[in-house]
C-alpha cells in the first residue's frame, strides 16, 4: 500500500512539474491583429497523407506544416533563419557541434508536452533506412548520419561528421514528430502508414499553429486554432488569430479563378499568366490584389523513364534505349522552343531554364552557362550522330527502323503543364518524332512517376524548398531518395553521375560561399550537358489575397501565400467571413 502511495506521490509530483514550466513564448515580429475569422485556400489536389516522415507532394507538405513545427526555421520573407521550437543555439568552433536549447512548458495540439525525446525520436524515424523518409538524404554527411544526444529535458547536441555548409537551414521543415502518438507505429514497423487520410483528427497532433479539424474527401480539409501555440504578438496576444483555416479542393485552375473572384476562397497561388491578365482589372472593384514576385524557385521539366525495373512494360524498356543516349535528350532539348513557352504559356512571366536554379535564386545561379537555343538543325544532327535517321516523310527512325514515338504524362489539373506538353508535341513534330501528351488526375500521375514506373516521359514542377542548394540534394544525389529518373538507385549508373555526387557532397561540407559555389557551378555545368531533366521554364510567382486580409506577404519560398497563416489576420469584422 505505501509503494502504491508513494508511486502516486511520484506521478503527481511530476505532474506538477510539467504544468508548473512557465511556456516559452516567442514574440511575433508581425503587425498586430485581430482575432478570429476563418480563411479558406484553394488547393489543386486532396493531400496524399498527413504524415511528416513520408510527404512529398506540396499540397500535404502546405498542410501538414501548418500543423507541425521544426526546430528552426526559415522566414520566407527575409529567407533567413529564425528561432522556432529551439531557442537559442551555438556551434563549436570547428564547425561540428551543433547545440540547441529548447522552448520550455510546450505542448503539442493535444495538450502533451513537448521536450527533448521528443526531438530524438524525431531524428531516429527521419534517419532510419527502414522507414524511407526523403529527409533522411539530408541528414546524411559525407554519406554518415549525424549523431544526435539528449543532454537534457531541453538540451539536445547533434553532431556532424564534417563541417556542413548550411547548418541552421537544415532543420527548417523537419517538423518535430509527437512520440507519444507515434511510437507505437515505428516499433511495429508501420510509421509509413500512419497518420493517413482515415486517421480521425484527434489522432494527429503537431506543435503547429492549426490542428486537424475535419476532412471532407474530395471536397475540402478543415484544421482549427491550436489552443497550445507558443507565438504571441507584441500585444501579447496568442497567436494564430484565425479560428479556422479551410484547404478546398479545387483541381482546376480557372475554377480556382471562379472560387477566388466570388469570394469563395480569399487567396488564390499559382495563378496562370493568363488568369493573372484576366483579374488585373477587377482588382479595385472585387477588393482584392495581385502580386508578381518575378521569377520563383520552381523548375518545370520534361523527364524520360529511366528507371532499372521496367521489364514489365515491354513499350518501355525498348524505348529506353533511346531515353538512355545523352544525345538524343539534347536533341529533344534543342527541338523545344522555350521562348515561345514563356511567350504563349506565360505572356512573359516566366524565364527558360538551363539548370534547376532560376535567375530568382542571385547567390546560386549560374550565370555563365548559356541559355538553351532552339535549332532544330542542331536537334537532327545529333540525332543523326545517334544513329537514328527519317523516312520518305519524315518520320524519325531508330537504329532498327522502329518510329521514335512515345507517350508524355502530365497532370490533368495543371493547365500551364498540359499547354507545354501540346507545345513540345510540336516542336518534336519538327525533327519527325511522335509525341502524345497523355492528361491524367494528379495523384495518379504521381503514382506513376514514383511508384510503378508506368509511364514513358512526363512533365512535371518541382519548387526548391529553400535558395540553399542543400533542399534539392536527395533529387541530384544517385541514392537520393527522390532521384526521379531513376529511383532505388543504390550505385551512380554513370561516371557524370559519380562524378555529380562528388561535388554535390563535397560542396555540403564546404563552409566557404566561393569555393562552395565554384563546386556546385561545376555541378550545374554537368547538369546542363547530360540532361537528366530537361529542363524548361521558371515561372514568375503569381498569388492574390482579399484587401482586407493583413500580414499578407508573399514570396518566392513555398508556401508563397499562407507561410505566415499563424500571422493572417481580417482587418474588418466583414472580412471575417
Amino acid at each position: 500500500m505505501a509503494a502504491v502511495c508513494l508511486l502516486m506521490l511520484m506521478f503527481a509530483a511530476e505532474a506538477f512539474a510539467q504544468t508548473a514550466i512557465q511556456p516559452d513564448l516567442m514574440l511575433s515580429t508581425a503587425a498586430p491583429g485581430q482575432a478570429g475569422g476563418k480563411l479558406v485556400i484553394g488547393v489543386t489536389s486532396e493531400p496524399r497523407t498527413f504524415n511528416p516522415v513520408t510527404a512529398v507532394d506540396q499540397v500535404s507538405v502546405g498542410i501538414i506544416s501548418r500543423i507541425m513545427a521544426d526546430l528552426i526555421h526559415i522566414n520566407r520573407a527575409t529567407q533567413k533563419t529564425e528561432p522556432a521550437l529551439a531557442k537559442s543555439w551555438n556551434i563549436s568552433k570547428d564547425g561540428t557541434v551543433f547545440t540547441l536549447k529548447l522552448r520550455r512548458g510546450l505542448k503539442f495540439s493535444d495538450g502533451v508536452a513537448f521536450d527533448a525525446d521528443d526531438v530524438i525520436f524525431s531524428f531516429k524515424v527521419y534517419l532510419d533506412e527502414k522507414v524511407h523518409s526523403p529527409h533522411r538524404d539530408l541528414l546524411m554527411i559525407s554519406n554518415k548520419p549525424i549523431k544526435v544526444e539528449k543532454l537534457d529535458r531541453f538540451t539536445v547536441r547533434f553532431t556532424f561528421p564534417s563541417p556542413y555548409a548550411p547548418l541552421e537551414r537544415l532543420f527548417d521543415s523537419l517538423p518535430m514528430l509527437p512520440r507519444h502518438l507515434l511510437e507505437k507505429d515505428y516499433q511495429e514497423g508501420k510509421l509509413a502508414e500512419a497518420w493517413g487520410l482515415s486517421t480521425a483528427p484527434e489522432k494527429v497532433a503537431g506543435l503547429g499553429a492549426f490542428r486537424l479539424k475535419q476532412l471532407v474527401p474530395g471536397d475540402r480539409i478543415v484544421l482549427e486554432r491550436n489552443p497550445y501555440y507558443w507565438k504571441v504578438d507584441s500585444k501579447g496576444q496568442k497567436l494564430p488569430y484565425l479560428d479556422e483555416l479551410t484547404f478546398l479542393i479545387v483541381p482546376n485552375q480557372d475554377a480556382q479563378v471562379v472560387r477566388f473572384e466570388s469570394g469563395d476562397t480569399q487567396i488564390i497561388s499559382r495563378l496562370t499568366a493568363e488568369n493573372f491578365a484576366a483579374l488585373e482589372p477587377q482588382q479595385a472593384r472585387r477588393h482584392f490584389k495581385l502580386y508578381d514576385a518575378g521569377p520563383g524557385l520552381e523548375y518545370n521539366f520534361l523527364m524520360f523513364n529511366l528507371n532499372d525495373d521496367t521489364a514489365k512494360y515491354p513499350d518501355v524498356a525498348r524505348k529506353q534505349k533511346w531515353f538512355r543516349d545523352v544525345r538524343f535528350r539534347q536533341a529533344v532539348s534543342s527541338a523545344i522552343d522555350r521562348a515561345a513557352i514563356v511567350r504563349l504559356v506565360y505572356l512573359g512571366r516566366a524565364t527558360p531554364l538551363s539548370t534547376h536554379i532560376s535567375p530568382g535564386n542571385k547567390l546560386w545561379f549560374n550565370s555563365s552557362i548559356p541559355a538553351p537555343v532552339h535549332s532544330i538543325d542542331k536537334a537532327k544532327q545529333l540525332l543523326k550522330a545517334s544513329g537514328f535517321s527519317w523516312n520518305q516523310s519524315g518520320a524519325l527512325l531508330d537504329s532498327s527502323g522502329q518510329p521514335v514515338e512515345f507517350t508524355i504524362l502530365v497532370s490533368s489539373s495543371n493547365a500551364q503543364r498540359g499547354h507545354i506538353a501540346t507545345l513540345i508535341q510540336d516542336d518534336l513534330k519538327q525533327v519527325g518524332i511522335t509525341a502524345h501528351a497523355v492528361p491524367m488526375e494528379a495523384r495518379a500521375a504521381a503514382d506513376r512517376v514514383l511508384n510503378t514506373h508506368e509511364y514513358e516521359a512526363t512533365i512535371m514542377g518541382i519548387a526548391s524548398g529553400d535558395t540553399d542548394p542543400n533542399s534539392d540534394v536527395n533529387i541530384f544525389l544517385s541514392r537520393g531518395s527522390t532521384h526521379l529518373w531513376h529511383l532505388d538507385e543504390k550505385t551512380p549508373a554513370t561516371p557524370w553521375e559519380a562524378e555529380m555526387d562528388r561535388l554535390l557532397e563535397q560542396q555540403l561540407v564546404t563552409v566557404d560561399y566561393k569555393r562552395r559555389k565554384k563546386l556546385y557551378d561545376r555541378a550545374l555545368e554537368i547538369e546542363a550537358t547530360q540532361l537528366p531533366l530537361i529542363y524548361l521554364v521558371a515561372p514568375n510567382v503569381l498569388v492574390g489575397a482579399q484587401y482586407e486580409l493583413g500580414n499578407f506577404r508573399p514570396a518566392v519560398l513555398e508556401q508563397y501565400t499562407f507561410w505566415n497563416a499563424e500571422e493572417l489576420f481580417w482587418r474588418t469584422p466583414a472580412g471575417k467571413r
